[in-house]
């Protein structure tokens, strides 16, 4: 049986984090103010750090690959856009958007199948369809339901249906694919809206508007036995949609939720989640506000 959550995690712990303007285009969560990229990257890795430490405590695995400062990455805090790890012993790697980007999969791939190498392992590379303008994003393009061998995929210019249709083929997953907007922007990335865990799904169906689509991602969703917790369109400018489940000690499963999104959150979501899951709460604000991304985008998992 196919397992949903892992717990063993990399993480990239940043040296120059700071607003990268390549990926604001079209990551509309993204600020910028005139803090000094020391004080920015100070606080990032504070943030960073007590967050591997909260994982750590609750026996997560993580496994760290420090950033270096040439060539610059401002967002390799974000590792899982460039790669994604299956228990078919199959590693995907990605195109990406941004040039600089790009260069997070070339600096360090060799560190990250040196880590999730096993017997029999499988690269799957696309990465030079960013040569012709073909991107998919990692599993912020992707959010994968594991156990039912389904992947969800909301289109946007980073996340192409062709490409995506193509991955589901090599690792054997069902494609379900709509469009989500917020602020009638497309939403760049799937985990931006939606989180699937063990037993549940945390999603914003508001941000589907075409009614067909959205219905179809509850059709899927629903037949994969995944309880449905709605949040709303605020709540995922709050990053609640950005959440990943996690197992610790002993098959312990917890899910991760930043303070930002957990702070925005009603009593009766923090009960349903509770209900099996406990909640690692980090607060990583100043990685969201500056990189516009949050708790699910800095957690590479190892299948």
């Amino acid at each position: 049986m196919n397992s949903q959550v892992t717990d063993k995690i990399v993480m990239v712990r940043p040296v120059q984090f700071k607003f990268n303007a390549q990926t604001a285009v079209n990551n509309h969560y993204q600020h910028q103010d005139g803090q000094s990229l020391e004080e920015v990257q100070k606080k990032a890795l504070d943030e960073f750090d007590n967050f591997v430490n909260q994982l750590r405590n609750k026996g997560v695995t993580v496994e760290i690959i420090d950033d270096t400062l040439d060539p610059s990455t401002p967002d390799s805090i974000f590792p899982n856009n460039w790669f994604s790890t299956h228990q078919n012993g199959k590693v995907v790697l990605y195109p990406m958007y941004a040039l600089n980007r790009r260069m997070e999969l070339i600096k360090f791939k060799e560190r990250l199948l040196e880590i999730a190498r096993k017997k029999g392992t499988v690269v799957i590379d696309y990465s030079d369809r960013a040569e012709k303008n073909i991107f998919l994003e990692g599993t912020g393009s992707i959010v994968l339901d594991r156990k039912n061998k389904k992947a969800y995929c909301s289109l946007s210019p980073r996340s192409d249906k062709n490409l995506f249709e193509e991955f589901c083929k090599d690792v054997g997953f069902k494609p379900v694919t709509f469009t989500s907007y917020q602020d009638g922007n497309k939403i760049y990335h799937t985990n931006v809206m939606m989180g699937i865990g063990e037993n549940k799904v945390i999603i914003c169906l508001d941000c589907i508007t075409d009614k067909n689509e959205r219905e179809k991602v509850v059709y899927e969703l629903k037949e994969g036995n995944k309880e449905i917790i709605e949040i709303s369109l605020e709540q995922v400018k709050h990053f609640l949609g950005n959440v990943l489940e996690v197992k610790g000690t002993n098959g312990k499963r917890y899910i991760v939720i930043s303070k930002t999104a957990y702070d925005s959150m009603t009593d009766d979501q923090i009960k349903r989640i509770e209900k099996d899951t406990e909640i690692i709460c980090a607060d990583v604000s100043t990685i969201e506000y500056y990189g516009g991304g949050s708790v699910r985008c800095m957690l590479g998992e190892i299948f």
